[in-house]
């Protein structure tokens, strides 16, 4: 079995049009990355949890605000180039990248050096168009902006998403600083 991963994506409707709340990770190996990096914050399913239950949690802790109230729409998964499959929803909401503060983390650095070192898991959070979050985002989970997309176009109103593919259905996909 792939490890899963369950992740929530917030949008809200700025001047241009939507945007969307993106996670860049912390510490050193991600620190010159950024095409391609940034993620929906998101974090593991453990045998028996809630995916969805695990991305409210998983984003709360990534950028220290509850995540909105309400129900969220299902983006159906993707599986990333490792193999991992990610489960994700959108949800309507604000959150200032500036009073955003990630749980840390310990990682071994430099690599197979057994010295430890505590990280932010995500150094920093900002909301970006759709256009520039396919650029910024992990190749596979821009099916994610997509289906958002596609939902919101189908009710002709930003912020009123019709019903997506639910979690398994659909197309599959392969491939503010933090304090």
């Amino acid at each position: 079995m792939p490890k899963r991963s369950a992740g929530l994506l917030l949008y809200r409707q700025g001047d241009g049009g939507i945007e969307v709340l993106l996670a860049h990770p912390g510490g050193p190996f991600w620190q010159a990355r950024d095409g391609g990096a940034w993620s929906v914050p998101k974090g593991e399913v453990e045998p028996g949890e809630v995916p969805l239950e695990v991305a409210r949690r998983e984003f709360e802790e990534e950028t220290g605000h509850p995540p909105p109230d309400g129900e969220c729409l299902p983006l159906g998964t993707v599986q990333l180039k490792s193999g991992k499959v990610v489960e994700g929803w959108a949800c309507r909401g604000e959150l200032d990248p500036a009073t955003a503060l990630s749980n840390r983390t310990s990682v071994e650095w430099p690599p197979r050096s057994g010295r430890l070192i505590e990280i932010p898991e995500i150094d920093r959070v900002e909301w970006f168009s759709p256009v520039e979050a396919r650029h910024r985002l992990n190749p596979a989970q821009v099916a994610f902006v997509d289906r958002l997309e596609e939902a919101l176009i189908e009710t002709g109103r930003p912020g009123e998403p019709a019903s997506v593919p639910g979690p398994g259905t659909g197309p599959e996909s392969t491939g503010g600083r933090l304090r």
